[in-house]
Parts: structure tokens; C-alpha cells; sequence
């Protein structure tokens, strides 16, 4: 099916929009690469990027308040997989690898990001986790184009992992963004070659395929938000915001120390 009744298609002056909002979410990661350090709380590192995206980018953090969620952004560290919550009393540590995935909404819009920090004296097991797992975001981000599907999307990240003696969350999957937080389509990290919903120039979606260790199973804490890897093992996820333009994609939350990689990686 083409899922083009319930997908939307977005307008030049949206798509502009969405791109500058992705180029003010790029510089809150500018931020993070600062912040980010063993010893400093997860919940410290919630307040300063919702001071910044609220005084200094004159925007909103999305994600607070969305579904109930009470925090700025999610931070996911080494066996949570991810929508981890801030917590005072959680402290980075030298060995620590961590995700932090922000929303950003301004004049009526929302882009979405995330990225792994690597702190360190982390593990090299964990520093090739994060490899692969943003690899596998570039493997599906590079089957962006009209007339693909999403199916194509999954199936290069999925594939990409079980190359690399990893496997993929099954249970979350990226997502159209835009008016809201949530549309169509979803972009399931794994999918068969030509299958599920086609791409139209103007859609605007993310891929952020979460990427395992040892085994796909996860389970949610009792918070409710918290997920964790049944067998403990590490996990790591990269998210980016993509536009299909008439000849392939565009990521509007592109960071500016960021090349997209080739699809030999």
C-alpha cells in the first residue's frame, strides 16, 4: 500500500521550517558535546538543554509533557535501550556509553534526534556497539527515496546488524514527525525488500534503529518509561530526522561535525 491518505506530505514552507528547527536541534547537541562527562547527573544534564532550547533558542522541548512524560529529554545509558528518565542521582562514569534523545518544536513544528556519547575508559565492546549502531542508521537512511519502501528502510538496518553479531529492538521503531510528535508512517527497523508503505518526495520521518549486543528482548521498568535489555547486555541507538526530496533524503537534524556514511561501511 502507499499509505499516502495518512501520511503527510509536507509543504515548502513546512519542510523549510522543519529544517531550520533540525539546524536549532543540531546545536543542542553542539551543547551536549560539552556537557556530556563522567560525574555529571542525568538530570543536570535535562535541565541545562531545556534552559537552552527554551532562552537561547526561543523553542520548546517537545517531549516534555508528551504521553505524561515529566522530563526534556530521555537519557538512555550502557543496558537501557531507551526512553531512560533523568534522575539526580544517577552519575555518568568513565565507562559509561549513553544515549540522549531530544525533541525540539517551534512554530508549530517538531524534529527529533538522538546521538551516543562514549565516555573514556568504556569498554571496546561498547565503542564498536556504538559503531555499529550508527552504521546501521546510515544503512537504512541510504534507501531514502521516492518509490522505495519502508520495508527497504528495516531490512538494511536489520540486516546490518545480524552481519555484526547484533540484533535489533523490535518493539519501537522511528517515526513521521512533524504537527505532531507522532505520525505516519512507521519505520520499523527490520521489513522485507518492496514492502509497506511507499516514500513520496515530502515526507518527513526518523530512522532510529536500536541495536543490541546480545539478544533483541527488552522489557519496561516499573516507571513505565524505562527500557532495559532482558539479558543486561549493552545497547546503543542513533536518530536522525529525514526529509525525501525529489532524488533521495535530506537529514535536517544533520550535526555539523556529521558526513553521512558511505553504504560500504
Amino acid at each position: 500500500m502507499s499509505g499516502r491518505a495518512t501520511t503527510p506530505i509536507k509543504t515548502p514552507r513546512e519542510i523549510e521550517i522543519m529544517r531550520h528547527n533540525g539546524t536549532l536541534l543540531a546545536s543542542v547537541f553542539a551543547m551536549l558535546d560539552k556537557w556530556v562527562q563522567p560525574g555529571v547527573s542525568t538530570l543536570w544534564l535535562n535541565n541545562e538543554v531545556e534552559q537552552y532550547i527554551r532562552d537561547t533558542l526561543q523553542a520548546v522541548p517537545a517531549s516534555l509533557g508528551a504521553y505524561d512524560y515529566p522530563f526534556s529529554i530521555n537519557v538512555s545509558p550502557n543496558n537501557v535501550a531507551c526512553h531512560g528518565m533523568p534522575d539526580a542521582n544517577v552519575y555518568l562514569t568513565d565507562t559509561d556509553i549513553v544515549n540522549i534523545d531530544i525533541t525540539l518544536k517551534k512554530n508549530d513544528f517538531i524534529v527529533d534526534s538522538s546521538k551516543m556519547y562514549v565516555m573514556p575508559a568504556a569498554p571496546a565492546g561498547a565503542k564498536h556497539l556504538v559503531d555499529i549502531a550508527y552504521n546501521a542508521m546510515w544503512q537504512g537512511i541510504h534507501q531514502i527515496a521516492p518509490g522505495t519502501h519502508t520495508g527497504d528502510i528495516g531490512y538494511a538496518t536489520h540486516n546490518y546488524a545480524l552481519k555484526h553479531n547484533c540484533d535489533v529492538v523490535k518493539e519501537f521503531c522511528g517515526h513521521g514527525v512533524g504537527r505532531q510528535l507522532h505520525e505516519p508512517p512507521q519505520i520499523l527497523s527490520v521489513g522485507l525488500p518492496k514492502h509497506g508503505v511507499v516514500l513520496e518526495e515530502g515526507m518527513i520521518f526518523t530512522v532510529e534503529p536500536i541495536i543490541n549486543q546480545g539478544s533483541a528482548r527488552v522489557q519496561t521498568l516499573n516507571d513505565g518509561w524505562t527500557v532495559v535489555t532482558q539479558d543486561q547486555q549493552l545497547s546503543a541507538q542513533f536518530e536522525h530526522t529525514i526529509l525525501v526530496t525529489s532524488t533521495g533524503y535530506e537529514v535536517l537534524t544533520l550535526r555539523d561535525n556529521e558526513t553521512p556514511l558511505s553504504q560500504r561501511q
